[in-house]
């Protein structure tokens, strides 16, 4: 369950986060883009104004010192081409892949409105060109290749600044989660530690009563089922206990009565007294075992390893003698150890039963 409430915080808090990051660093890189192509378009429409009145004065000497030293304080590439594409001047390296495309654009009369949106991993440099002249009288085109390492490095900042607190606040989170999950589930803890300890036989455990409002009326009730529980178990002992002792009296009497008649029966009725003197020892040895389970169960009595083996050798060299005599081959072969928690005075009867019960389902006719 604490899994699950982490996973779901945790799940709503990252998406929340992402939510919040990647829009805002993609608006910074496209805020950054734009304005590189405001910046570097205004100088290519400079220099195609230069260009416009170098081509109507046949001299391009002056333009050419402009954009060398353009080209020299930017890194960057500026050519000055006219209308048939023949380069007037020229300054800085080679124009990259997709110039001419962007160029081709400029002779159409039209000057560059986007550029590739610029992240920490590229483009490396910009394209724009700006017409020179307007509408039909377009004499030429202005290329300018701009490198964008300084915009690329300012978006990777931001980027790695956005990642960084992302992942703060996701630790943060996390910390608040794990502790908001531990507060909430603590009464769960509580009951479960509560249930486990009664159903080991601790009747007296209860769950504390603490957390939200919900959770404690859970334990409130989880309590009261637990007192109802041990009272009607005091209650079973307690009927348990004095039945067993309101019994013995009588049935001691009644022992006694048929005893008394003994002298009084005739041939016939022996058989029958017999038997019923063994029911009355029965309900004797019944009796005796209602109120060791009475002690058991109330705590006067405590359990612990009994030695089984050791309890029924004795008891087996005695029933031998009466196996024998009624034909019955008993099964002496034990196990070295056999250990039981019980008692100690119970092992004797448990011992009394097990030979009971191995003579009377051991069929002769499959003895040696």
């Amino acid at each position: 369950m604490r899994r699950r409430i982490l996973a779901t915080h945790l799940t709503l808090i990252a998406g929340l986060l992402l939510a919040l990051a990647i829009p805002l660093g993609w608006a910074f890189a496209l805020e950054r883009t734009n304005q590189l192509l405001l910046d570097r378009r205004a100088d290519a429409t400079r220099f195609a104004l230069l260009a416009e009145q170098a081509v109507q004065d046949g001299d391009t000497s002056q333009l050419h010192t402009e954009i060398a030293r353009y080209a020299d304080l930017y890194d960057a590439t500026v050519q000055v081409r006219s209308n048939t594409g023949v380069v007037l001047t020229a300054a800085g390296t080679s124009l990259p892949a997709g110039a001419e495309e962007v160029a081709r654009g400029a002779r159409l009369g039209r000057t560059t409105e986007n550029l590739t949106m610029i992240t920490p991993f590229g483009p490396v440099r910009a394209v724009i060109a700006e017409p020179v002249g307007r509408d039909a009288q377009v004499l030429g085109t202005v290329l300018l290749v701009t490198p964008t390492t300084a915009a690329r490095h300012a978006v990777a900042a931001v980027w790695l600044a956005l990642t960084t607190a992302a992942l703060l606040a996701f630790l943060l989170a996390t910390v608040a989660a794990r502790w908001l999950a531990r507060w909430i589930l603590r009464p769960v803890a509580e009951l479960d530690s509560a249930t486990a300890a009664i159903t080991a036989g601790r009747l007296s455990a209860r769950a504390p009563v603490l957390g939200p409002p919900e959770l404690r009326q859970l334990e409130q009730r989880f309590n009261a089922m637990a007192d109802a529980v041990t009272d009607a178990l005091d209650r079973q002992r307690a009927f348990v206990s004095d039945a067993s002792h309101e019994l013995r009296t009588p049935l001691a009497v009644l022992s006694l009565r048929l005893e008394n008649l003994r002298p009084h029966l005739i041939g016939s009725g022996t058989t029958a007294y017999e038997q019923a003197l063994e029911e009355m020892d029965r309900m004797t040895t019944l009796l005796d075992d209602l109120l060791a389970l009475a002690r058991i169960e109330s705590g006067t009595v405590l359990a612990e390893p009994v030695d089984l083996v050791g309890e029924l050798e004795p008891r087996l060299r005695t029933w031998q003698e009466v196996a024998a005599a009624a034909t019955i081959t008993l099964l002496t072969e034990l196990p070295p150890q056999l250990r039981a928690v019980c008692p100690p005075e119970t092992a004797d009867q448990s011992t009394d039963r097990r030979l009971i019960f191995t003579a009377h389902s051991f069929d002769p006719s499959d003895s040696a």
